[in-house]
């Protein structure tokens, strides 16, 4: 039978007190007032056996929060959390079989890293595991780790100490893996190692994560699955090429992507056959229901989904340069500017010299095109 870890989380909330006295003109007396914020709303996620997803968002949007509900330090208002079936509400976070790695490490300062590692035994009055498991987890962890064993987390590197914190993880075996934000305070040559080795650990155990990030391209290169949050729910769960190809609304459309997708504000002609705004002209996508729909629509396209024209015709943008941004590496740039009181950014070879001011002519493959509703910002067209 597959092993499943499944969250149902309908509903969890936060309350904050605040003194609100100096509001109320009505009133000389301070009173309090309860904001009440939904830190989950409506979550339900499924995560299959030695499966490993990213979950993504905006500072705020309830990542951490779904992790410590997963880890039982939370409590939801209601809803469930299931491992394999198996109702965890009564299962004290101690009982769940998790390993958690935290931002901050949570090493204990007062311990040298062997014992740091082998913490849970001890806890447990399991002393005489701990050199083997301890020997077994430095094996695991690779070329340099038993150096680190001897030494008080004062006294490591952010990389090493972070190193420490995922060895006493795996040391405890554990059935699901919690990583929050784990590498967010390396620096980029640290963090770029330390990724590599921790997906080679999922890879060899296939142990069930979730791992939460504010880095796409971590979320990329660890990731089976992401799930993109935003306010409480999960917007979207997928490949990363299924939410770059087709967001379902405009939040994942410009939160996925690197530079973010242009959004615009257009109109159809007449006939149907153009969306138009000031300095813009697109043919529409073929196949798209216009039935209903209102007059106006967001027209989502990504910088790489640009072609630079050699002169300007009939279609396309019209884009007014105010900002050159090199990509070296990629022999790249992007070119960030304006269409009439549009803002968008488009990608062009570092061959073609591009400077501020200068005016491109830019058209989009009209197949790569996405329509979100500009009430709902919901995804449309698609046959419906």
């Amino acid at each position: 039978m597959t092993k499943r870890f499944r969250t149902d989380s309908d509903f969890l909330v936060r309350r904050f007190t605040t003194d609100a006295g100096r509001a109320v003109q009505e009133s000389d007396e301070a009173t309090d007032l309860q904001v009440v914020v939904a830190a989950l709303d409506a979550v339900d996620l499924t995560v299959r056996d030695g499966e490993t997803i990213c979950i993504i968002g905006p500072s705020g949007c309830g990542k951490s929060t779904l992790l410590r509900v997963v880890a039982g330090l939370e409590q939801p208002d209601s809803g469930t959390v299931l491992y394999d079936g198996r109702d965890m509400t009564d299962v004290p976070p101690k009982d769940r079989g998790i390993g958690m790695v935290f931002q901050n490490y949570a090493l204990y300062p007062h311990m040298e890293s062997r014992m740091n590692v082998g913490f849970f035994f001890a806890l447990r009055h399991r002393e005489k595991e701990i050199p083997e498991r301890v020997r077994i987890t430095a094996e695991i962890m690779g070329v340099g780790f038993n150096e680190l064993l001897d030494r008080r987390p004062k006294e490591l590197s952010g990389g090493q100490q972070q190193r420490v914190a995922i060895a006493r993880c795996i040391a405890r075996d554990p059935s699901l893996f919690l990583l929050d934000e784990p590498l967010s305070n390396l620096d980029a040559k640290l963090r770029m190692r330390t990724r590599v080795e921790i997906k080679r650990l999922l890879r060899r155990f296939a142990i069930t994560t979730l791992y939460v990030t504010h880095d796409q391209t971590e979320a990329v290169a660890l990731g089976d699955r992401i799930a993109v949050m935003n306010r409480g729910r999960v917007e979207q769960l997928g490949t990363y090429r299924e939410l770059h190809d087709r967001p379902v609304n405009a939040f994942v459309g410009t939160f996925m992507g690197t530079p973010p997708m242009n959004l615009l504000n257009l109109r159809w002609t007449e006939d149907g056959r153009f969306l138009e705004g000031d300095g813009i002209r697109l043919p529409g996508p073929a196949g798209v229901w216009r039935g209903d729909r209102p007059p106006e629509v967001i027209v989502g396209v990504r910088a790489e989904d640009l072609v630079l024209q050699p002169s300007e015709g009939d279609e396309g943008i019209r884009l007014a340069v105010d900002v050159v941004e090199p990509m070296v590496q990629e022999r790249q740039q992007l070119v960030h500017g304006s269409a009439g009181n549009q803002r968008l950014v488009g990608r062009v070879s570092s061959e073609k010299t591009v400077r501020r001011g200068d005016v491109l002519h830019l058209t989009p493959d009209s197949e790569r095109l996405h329509l979100f509703d500009p009430a709902t910002r919901v995804r449309i067209g698609d046959g419906d």
